[in-house]
C-alpha cells in the first residue's frame, strides 16, 4: 500500500519464482528493483529470475561487498549499498569543516553543499577560479541570511559569510575545496 502511490504497479508475491514473476508481467517491464532486506539468497534468486525473463535493468540493494560481487557476476545493472553510501557521505562531511551536505552521483562525481571559507569572503566566483584551480562547478549559491537561492550564479557574484555553495566535482576536487580555511 505504501509504495503503490509512487509506482505504476505494485504487487506482493514470491519474487524468487519465475512463474510468479511471469504472472505479474515481469517480462514486459523496463526495470526492476530488488530489495529483499538481509535475505541474500532471495535477492540472488530474484535477480536470476529477472535475468531469465530478460528484464533489461535490474537494480539490487546489497548488504555486503560479497553480496555486491555476486550480483555483479549475475550482470545486474547496479548494486546499491545504502549503508556504505551513507557512511561515506557522513565521513566525507565530517572530514571537512566547510562541508555540509554531500550527494554521490557516480563512482567519482558528487555534489556538495559547503560553507563559504573565510578566505573566499568578498571575492567573486570568477575571481576564485573554482573551475580552473579546483575543477569545481558552482551550481547555486544560497544566502542563508535572507533565504534566497541563486541558481547558476553570475560569475561576478561576490560571496558573503552568509552564503553556502552548491558545488559539483570529483571526490579529489571536493576534498581540496573542503580544506580551504
Amino acid at each position: 500500500d505504501r509504495i503503490g502511490a509512487m509506482v505504476a504497479r505494485a504487487a506482493v508475491g514470491d519474487t524468487t519464482d519465475v512463474d510468479t514473476l511471469r504472472r505479474l508481467g515481469a517480462e514486459n517491464i523496463d526495470a526492476a528493483i530488488v530489495a529483499t532486506g538481509d535475505n541474500i539468497a532471495a535477492s540472488v534468486l530474484t535477480a536470476m529470475a529477472l535475468g531469465d525473463l530478460n528484464v533489461k535493468e535490474v537494480y539490487v540493494k546489497v548488504v555486503s561487498v560479497e553480496h555486491a560481487r555476486v550480483m555483479q557476476r549475475l550482470g545486474v545493472t547496479e548494486t546499491i549499498f545504502p549503508e556504505r553510501r551513507t557512511a561515506i557521505e557522513l565521513a566525507t562531511r565530517l572530514s571537512g569543516a566547510s562541508l555540509m551536505n554531500y550527494t554521490i552521483l557516480g563512482p567519482d562525481f558528487s555534489i556538495q553543499e559547503m560553507r563559504v571559507p573565510d578566505a573566499w569572503y568578498g571575492k567573486s566566483i570568477r575571481e576564485l577560479k573554482l573551475r580552473q584551480d579546483f575543477n569545481l562547478t558552482v551550481v547555486a549559491v544560497h544566502d542563508c541570511l535572507i533565504n534566497k537561492t541563486h541558481p547558476v550564479p553570475d560569475p561576478a557574484y561576490l560571496l558573503k559569510d552568509s552564503d553556502t555553495l552548491l558545488v559539483a566535482g570529483t571526490e579529489a576536487a571536493l576534498a581540496r575545496a573542503a580544506q580551504v580555511q
